[in-house]
């Protein structure tokens, strides 16, 4: 009995290590951005940077946070959608500065909207589930004044940040 109840002993520590899972770490589970790249509207096949870009998501009147604010060197942006909407919007102003008097924004603002159906896929069970896009489609209302001139949808499903989606030309 003795010799039987060590070898009980490491078979069931065997075992019972055996069935233990490895941590499970999420490397690849993030929802993908809206990738914006801006291109010359007089050479569409020419990046153009946009002279300090600053982007509001206007629902929640917030900074987009994925870029640095009043950046000049930018030829394309990734911005994140909302998951619990079916649309977002977007400021998007160009020359962008603050009034020295009021604080108000003085750039020149275009507002877009990025409708859009949200999907949700498995990725593992560590990361769980992402939210992929589909059905992409970007608007802009007209106006002289607007500093984007036109909008083409590259993609219509975002499933990663690796591509340009949207181009918009100015």
């Amino acid at each position: 009995m003795k010799k039987i109840l060590p070898i009980l002993l490491i078979a069931f520590l065997f075992v019972h290590m055996a069935s233990c899972e490895k941590d499970d770490i999420c490397v690849e589970g993030d929802t993908p951005l809206l990738v914006i790249g801006f291109f010359d509207i007089d050479d569409t096949t020419q990046s153009k940077d946009v002279p300090d870009l600053r982007i509001k998501e206007v629902i929640l009147n917030t900074n987009i946070n994925t870029i640095a604010d009043r950046t000049s060197s930018l030829d394309s942006i990734g911005i994140p959608l909302r998951m619990d909407a079916t649309s977002t919007q977007f400021e998007f102003i160009t020359n962008s500065a603050d009034d020295d008097d009021t604080g108000e924004e003085t750039g020149n603002i275009d507002v877009l909207t990025v409708s859009y159906n949200v999907t949700e896929a498995f990725v593992s069970r560590a990361c769980g589930f992402v939210a992929n896009y589909e059905s992409l489609n970007v608007t802009l209302p007209d106006n002289t004044e607007n500093w984007i001139k036109d909008i083409s949808v590259v993609q219509q499903k975002i499933e990663n940040s690796n591509n340009i989606h949207v181009k918009i030309f100015h």
